[in-house]
């Protein structure tokens, strides 16, 4: 796509919402909300397919902790997908997975007795950051799809070898960040390509989060134990250290297992805002921040802010992006995805966008004209209105629109397995291959590189490498 022409996309644009308005009467879909307009968001289309036993996909499940339970019981709601097996460190984790999934599956601590195993089609890597590479790419050799969880990579060098696995072995690989595939994304992209907000000017993400499992603390059971934890295979190539639960349980504290905020929170609004713009990433980053109240021992900050440069490209004027993360919001949570435009603003979520219309104000007021003399003032509003009256002012189609999926929609968490899988069974392309999943980790990961070196880092976004 082209970057945006500003008359002719907002004719086309108007177009389009004065046929979507026509649809709000009609659709059962549609709910009435006083001085603004719900659209409709085209519902998802699913496949109705009924699958033999023996046309299942079996899965595999390597690192079954939180993401890991709630990625496989999604993964379950998809027609055709069974569960054969679970691997974790924690062998009650392994207890857990029975209990959820059935006595039937085969449970292991060593994860290439799953890649082993001749049954099994596809194998969810949801472990800790430091071991998706590994992991990964070992189970792309042994001839079996992979939906990684975000982030993809923990560090740069990694990106190259895990595009380069995926090429080599044509085996399916999903990059797990899980609302991508969402009707939400898919309707922002379309209204972006439309030209609803003009040429995009900002990006600002929040994430606010008052609690302390938001801030990663997470329950530490009771039956944990040197026995019960394999400790030294989970350190893998981190450095040594003693036995210690609160790493295994919370590795996301620590930089020697994890990402910190930009790979776990960073990366998901980088993977929206690549999908909307058709965009390979940015150029530069700052980042600043600290630890100010988790002082727990970890070694992330909990407080994160990042300034990030866009480039101009084909698709979009260059434009700056504002990430945000606190963890210790103080009056409550909340969620924030907001593209600026030159005429309006979008608010993404997974199952919805809010676009509010604007028109920029060009008539001065009494507060700018007061220093000149009446005469002057009448020959400067005259000035502006020829230059900025006409179709100009009245072509925009102003105020504010909400587009919202179906209540039945099954979410953008089903649609990403369900790509994934449609993927494994050749029927549909992949959205989140490896180039891209290291584009999106690439960008989160330049938070942490400026934030530890303290000076702003350069990025290549199209050879996805550091600059000096």
């Amino acid at each position: 796509m082209k970057k945006l022409d500003s008359n002719s996309s907002r004719r086309s644009f108007i177009k389009k919402t004065v046929l979507g308005t026509a649809i709000v009467s009609s659709s059962p879909l549609l709910f009435a909300r006083t001085g603004n307009q719900l659209l409709l968001m085209k519902p998802r289309s699913y496949a109705t397919n009924k699958f033999a036993a023996n046309d299942h996909i079996n899965l595999a499940l390597i690192g079954s902790g939180i993401q890991g339970c709630h990625d496989t019981n999604t993964a379950l709601q998809v027609p055709g997908v069974k569960l054969v097996a679970a691997c974790d460190l924690y062998t009650g984790r392994l207890d857990r997975a029975k209990e959820l999934w059935g006595n039937d599956i085969f449970v292991t601590r060593d994860y290439r007795e799953i890649l082993d195993r001749k049954d099994v089609d596809a194998v969810i890597v949801a472990t800790p950051d430091h071991w998706h590479k590994k992991i990964s790419i070992e189970t792309l050799k042994s001839g079996k799809a992979v939906y990684c969880e975000k982030p993809m990579v923990q560090k740069f060098e990694e990106g190259s070898e895990f595009i380069a696995a995926q090429k080599e072995t044509g085996r399916v690989l999903q990059v797990g960040s899980q609302g991508l595939s969402s009707l939400g994304n898919e309707k922002a992209k379309q209204l972006y390509q439309d030209g609803a907000i003009g040429q995009l000017v900002m990006l600002d993400m929040y994430n606010d989060r008052y609690s302390a499992q938001g801030a990663w603390q997470y329950p530490i059971p009771p039956d944990a134990n040197p026995d019960t934890v394999d400790f030294d295979t989970f350190l893998g190539q981190a450095p040594e250290v003693p036995f210690e639960l609160v790493r295994f349980f919370r590795w996301r504290n620590y930089k020697d297992y994890g990402t910190g905020v930009a790979g776990d929170l960073f990366v998901h609004a980088f993977s929206t805002l690549h999908f909307i713009l058709d965009s390979n990433g940015p150029t530069r980053a700052l980042s600043t921040g600290g630890l100010r109240y988790w002082k727990d021992g970890r070694d992330v900050p909990d407080v994160t802010m990042t300034l990030y440069d866009y480039p101009e490209t084909k698709t979009h004027a260059a434009f700056n992006a504002a990430f945000r993360v606190n963890f210790i919001a103080g009056s409550g949570e909340g969620y924030g995805f907001r593209l600026v435009g030159t005429e309006g603003e979008m608010q993404v979520g997974s199952d919805s966008v809010k676009l509010v219309r604007s028109k920029l104000g060009q008539k001065p007021t009494g507060y700018a004209l007061v220093a000149y003399t009446e005469e002057n003032q009448k020959k400067i509003i005259a000035e502006y209105d020829k230059n900025f009256g006409g179709e100009r002012s009245s072509d925009l189609n102003l105020g504010e629109t909400i587009y919202e999926a179906p209540s039945d929609y099954k979410g953008g968490h089903y649609d990403h397995f369900n790509n994934f899988f449609q993927g494994v069974r050749g029927e549909k392309k992949i959205i989140e291959d490896a180039t891209f999943g290291f584009r999106a980790a690439g960008a989160a990961l330049l938070a942490n590189e400026s934030y530890y070196s303290g000076k702003p880092v350069h990025w290549d976004p199209d050879s996805m490498r550091l600059m000096d």
